[in-house]
């Protein structure tokens, strides 16, 4: 979390957000002479710095989702209040580093500026392609210089709040020792076939008591009565028509998934000098060295002259031929390259592939009738919300439109048809008897919305409802205590000299068993059982339906000077100085947000949403 509020104000927010505009929708779109939304101390808030915004955020919830989000999904989301707090915050630690006289030269902006990868032309910064997209994108060159200089200035006013922050080098060292402490232990597991005697089965009054001490045990969940509408894509997948051209269309755009010419996996090393390679190409040949000391003798990895797979196109024509004509594992060359003369080595044939059209065809026509069908249902988004607007309830919706009424008694467990969904089972969760349903999007774009009309408490059945589960409950316990009971005659027979064998149990020793080890078919708790054993003490662990006999027999303090410590230590210490530096610098922003006059013009901000609709 600490990390994502940090990228948030971090050194390339500025560039990050222009550069995602740059595609966005609405760049540049609105008019009349909105330009600020309001000051935040000395500086505005300007409307192209909040649609940016808006922008990226939408951006990002639309790759979460699979699909276009439209900006009244994006409000119901309470993206448009995201977007707003995060340019607030921005001008905010703006305002603060120009109160404080901090700024960074020209040198810096522009250095800056000619990183951007969106300015690069003709091998490097280019000044017309700077000016071009600049202009594409409605911003002046003085606006867009100004706002790098503001983003550094904020950079280095971060900088100076959590530079300084001690490497916490006692707590690093006390948590590598406690984590790198082992023990080696001797296990043996009992079980029912262990016992003495039969475990005697279950009276009324063993089961009353059992019923009454273990309610919790038998308590069903609070279910929520919930009535629904949905729609998802594949409802009406089946409606959607696709037409032969568009699937012949969508083949041919992605005509190399479907056709792929023979290839070659492929090795190229590289001689300065011509007759270095000859001499290097005729010692292979005759069987003097084999290709792999040529490349050793060169001080090289094959990792180092892989190519990969290549295509013929993909190599000169005379190289090419050579290349695919040879067999797996022979050697070609020397042919001229950029880096010299060259040897090539082929390693596989990797054939030609070919899928037809009529082979694609099935699932290319599913593909794009289920992006149809995302498409109608947010083409329908819009529609819905307004009928829900004016009071339409659940089941006129259903009646209406496409979407289908459903009921459901909801727990939390249960995860089948709409309940498999993380967006509906949280709405079913948050709402309120009597509370406004609203249009929601699922994560595979199809959208629903929901009504709870009762709620059932969590409660504990009648006795003479689950006479036989309670029962059955008891003779499991009944027989686990029996069984924990004989481990712990077992145990206490136990010395660190004592054969385990001789008591029927079959041991198993594990050695150099930390903190964080995972031993396996061990209940949960077990790594802190072992710890808190004295040497050559045995206890009995509960391990469900068996129980573990455990014995310490060796305690071993970590190594200070192991590498894999060392590695740690250096690691929990950066963590834990990245942590004092970003609560610090929170809180430090925190602090000067309060002490900071903002003065946001509501009605504009609902001015350009409304133009963003």
């Amino acid at each position: 979390m600490a990390q994502k509020k940090k990228s948030r104000i971090g050194a390339w927010i500025i560039v990050g957000v222009i550069l995602v505009g740059l595609a966005g929708f609405g760049t540049g779109g609105l008019s009349g002479n909105i330009r600020s939304l309001g000051k935040v101390g000395d500086k505005d808030v300007t409307v192209a710095a909040y649609q940016r915004a808006l922008d990226e955020q939408i951006r990002a919830l639309s790759a979460q989702f699979g699909s276009q989000i439209s900006f009244q999904q994006a409000q119901a989301f309470g993206i448009d209040r995201q977007a707003l707090s995060q340019v607030i915050l921005t001008r905010t630690l703006d305002n603060e580093a120009a109160r404080m006289g901090i700024s960074a030269g020209d040198t810096a902006v522009f250095d800056r500026i000619r990183a951007i990868q969106a300015f690069q032309g003709g091998g490097g910064f280019n000044r017309d392609t700077y000016r071009l997209v600049l202009q594409q994108m409605g911003q002046s060159e003085s606006q867009f210089e100004a706002e790098i200089r503001e983003d550094l200035a904020r950079t280095l006013l971060q900088a100076a709040v959590v530079s300084g922050v001690p490497g916490p080098a006692a707590p690093a060292e006390t948590l590598v020792r406690y984590v790198g402490e082992a023990r080696d232990v001797t296990l043996a597991r009992v079980t029912a076939d262990m016992l003495t005697a039969p475990v005697p089965g279950a009276t009324d009054a063993d089961i009353d008591a059992y019923y009454d001490e273990n309610a919790d045990q038998f308590m069903l969940p609070e279910a929520r009565e919930i009535t629904y509408v949905w729609m998802t894509p594949t409802m009406i997948v089946d409606r959607m028509e696709v037409t032969d051209l568009a699937i012949a269309s969508l083949y041919d755009q992605r005509i190399a998934e479907f056709v792929q010419p023979e290839r070659r996996l492929v090795e190229r090393l590289n001689f300065s000098d011509p007759a270095n390679a000859q001499d290097a190409f005729d010692r292979v040949t005759e069987n003097d060295v084999s290709f792999d000391a040529l490349v050793t003798e060169r001080g090289l990895t094959l990792a180092d002259i892989d190519l990969g797979d290549v295509g013929r196109d993909e190599l000169p024509s005379d190289t090419a031929d050579a290349v695919f004509d040879a067999a797996p594992g022979a050697v070609v060359g020397p042919f001229p390259t950029t880096l010299g003369a060259a040897l090539y080595r082929v390693n596989a044939v990797l054939g030609a592939q070919e899928v037809t059209l009529e082979e694609a065809s099935e699932d290319l026509r599913a593909e794009l009738a289920t992006e149809a069908a995302r498409e109608a249902i947010n083409q329908e988004f819009d529609r819905i919300t307004d009928l829900m607007a004016g009071g339409a309830p659940l089941e006129q919706l259903a009646e209406q439109t496409d979407l289908e009424l459903g009921r459901i008694s909801w727990t939390p467990d249960m995860t089948d048809d709409i309940a498999a969904y993380e967006t509906f089972r949280e709405a079913a969760q948050a709402a309120t008897p009597g509370g406004f349903s609203r249009l929601e999007v699922l994560s595979d774009g199809g959208v629903f919305a929901l009504r709870l009309d009762e709620v059932t408490p969590a409660q504990v059945p009648p006795l003479d409802d689950i006479r036989d589960q309670v029962a059955a409950a008891w003779q499991l316990q009944a027989q686990q205590d029996a069984i924990v009971a004989r481990a712990n005659e077992i145990a206490a027979g136990l010395t660190a000299e004592a054969d385990l064998e001789s008591f029927g149990l079959t041991p198993r020793q594990e050695t150099g068993l930390t903190r964080r080890s995972f031993v396996e078919a061990t209940p949960e708790g077990f790594s802190q059982v072992i710890f808190d054993l004295d040497l050559n003490e045995a206890r009995v662990v509960d391990a469900g339906d068996s129980a573990l006999i455990v014995r310490l027999d060796r305690i071993a303090d970590a190594d200070p000077q192991a590498t894999d410590q060392a590695a740690q230590r250096a690691a929990i210490a950066d963590s834990l100085s990245a942590g004092i530096a970003q609560d610090l610098f929170e809180a430090y922003a925190a602090t000067v947000q309060q002490n900071t006059r903002v003065n946001i013009n509501q009605g504009t901000v609902d001015s350009v949403n409304a133009q963003l609709q």
